[in-house]
């Protein structure tokens, strides 16, 4: 006997489509226009999987969710929405929805999840929570590439496992991280932040699991270690690919035994942490290297997600300048509006940056720009003003950078073409040619550290640690 679906959506259209495309795989479509007429049939114990929209005439879907749950623990619920934003997707799961759907979804897809949905045990994990959720969740757009982020987001705020966030400066990172403890299960407790790349190397090691008293010169009391403060609660390991060696080796165990020792102690202390590291390197580029351990990486890598970078996903710009103009006005900078060639020229910039990038220019043009709109001419000064052409994009020779990086490029390899072993290479090239690329790049942007970290990928800490310990002047506002 097939499965009997019961889908519920005011839009016509859909519940055509919806309904055909599942009775072509064999299920049985029972479809209403009305949560209403949804309630009475599973009231009478119809249908084995329910599809519901969450905007309705009579009801909110996701209201249908916990009341379903109660009455009909076993009936797995598909929730749609056009209402493609994190706390759509978060509220779904926290209700207890089986899976949540983006409207335009691939009816493929949709098939899929209902067969996942159908074989699924009566013990799928979904908490119901009664109490409300907060709307200012600070993760904005639409994109299709966001979607991806908030479903996987919602899917795991309920759970502990470890989460390697990878992705370019300045995409919010450390947003995510705070969305996943501030909704899990771990809310009440500490979220600690720790970014690698701004910690000394010798310190990193006291920093995370604290020293006692004596252990080294200048330790005069004990202090507690990031670990300890996060107890109970959900660690942030920011930028951990610049991580030493000797301090992988000590995370490695605690993520192995749970436990760790501070440094100059004895005893073991249990860490009862959540662990959810982030990274703009390629770990796996740093293992080949020999400068990331990869035991540590597979028990880091648990779930990665990757958060795509502005350029990808362009079509949130509109979205996230209004977001940030109101979060000005907010915070008693004058209220601006900005016109639509003016956004047209944000979308089309490339936004090394990201999402950093955007807002602080919005910000800045919000304090500083006297006039109510902001027009598409003022967008072009200041993106001018930046050092970027509003077209250039990675590796684009618009300022004569791309094109110098690549002739001294050319000039090395052409210099080494017989007598350069294979072996190394990378790390030969990466030790000759980092001096002069950091160099070049500075002068490019005239001294502009933060600049100059954006156009190279690296974290601005990074950047300066570099700059020391390469001994490279940097002469600001000069070529």
């Amino acid at each position: 006997m097939s499965a009997t679906i019961l889908v519920a959506d005011d839009d016509d259209a859909v519940r055509t489509v919806v309904a055909q495309a599942l009775t072509r795989v064999g299920y049985e479509v029972r479809t209403t226009g009305n949560a209403a007429t949804l309630w009475q049939w599973i009231e009478k114990g119809d249908g084995d999987l329910v599809i519901t929209d969450v905007v309705m005439p009579d009801e909110n879907g996701l209201d249908l969710v916990p009341r379903i749950r109660r009455n009909r623990p076993d009936l797995r619920v598909i929730v749609m929405s056009a209402q493609t934003t994190l706390m759509t997707a978060v509220k779904a799961t926290e209700r207890g929805a089986f899976e949540y759907l983006p409207k335009p979804f691939d009816i493929n897809e949709l098939a899929s999840v209902v067969k996942r949905g159908l074989e699924a045990g009566a013990d799928v994990s979904a908490r119901l929570h009664e109490d409300g959720v907060d709307e200012t969740l600070p993760l904005i757009g639409r994109s299709l590439a966001m979607q991806e982020v908030y479903r996987t987001v919602a899917r795991l705020m309920p759970t502990d496992l470890t989460v390697m966030i990878n992705g370019e400066s300045g995409t919010g990172k450390e947003l995510i991280a705070r969305a996943l403890h501030d909704y899990g299960k771990r809310k009440n407790a500490p979220f600690v932040a720790v970014n690698m790349a701004a910690i000394p190397r010798e310190l990193i090691e006291s920093e995370l699991f604290g020293h006692e008293k004596g252990a080294f010169t200048g330790a005069t009391a004990r202090s507690s270690g990031r670990f300890e403060q996060a107890e109970g609660g959900t660690l942030f390991l920011d930028e951990i690919g610049d991580m030493p060696l000797e301090a992988q080796t000590r995370l490695l165990r605690v993520l192995q035994e749970g436990e760790y020792t501070a440094v100059g102690g004895r005893d073991a202390m249990r860490a009862d942490v959540r662990i959810i590291a982030a990274t703009h390197h390629d770990l796996k580029q740093l293992i080949r290297q020999g400068l990331f351990r990869e035991d540590l990486y597979f028990r880091l890598n648990v779930v990665p997600l990757r958060l795509p970078p502005l350029r990808e996903r362009t079509e949130d710009i509109p979205e996230l300048v209004r977001h940030f103009l109101a979060h000005a006005a907010n915070a008693g900078l004058p209220w601006k509006t900005i016109d639509n060639d003016a956004v047209e020229i944000l979308s089309r910039h490339a936004w090394p940056g990201n999402v950093r990038e955007l807002e602080n220019m919005v910000q800045r043009l919000a304090a500083l720009y006297s006039q109510d709109v902001i027009t598409a001419d003022v967008i072009s000064a200041e993106l001018q003003e930046a050092g970027a052409a509003p077209n250039a994009g990675e590796g684009d020779p618009q300022n004569g950078l791309g094109q110098t990086i690549e002739r001294q490029l050319a000039d090395y390899f052409a210099a080494h073409r017989d007598g350069l072993p294979a072996a190394g290479l990378y790390d030969r090239v990466l030790r000759e040619m980092e001096k002069p690329l950091i160099t070049l790049t500075l002068q490019a942007t005239r001294g502009n550290q933060l600049k100059a970290a954006q156009v190279l990928g690296l974290n601005r800490n990074t950047l300066r640690k570099k700059i020391r310990d390469l001994d490279i002047l940097v002469i600001r506002g000069g070529r």
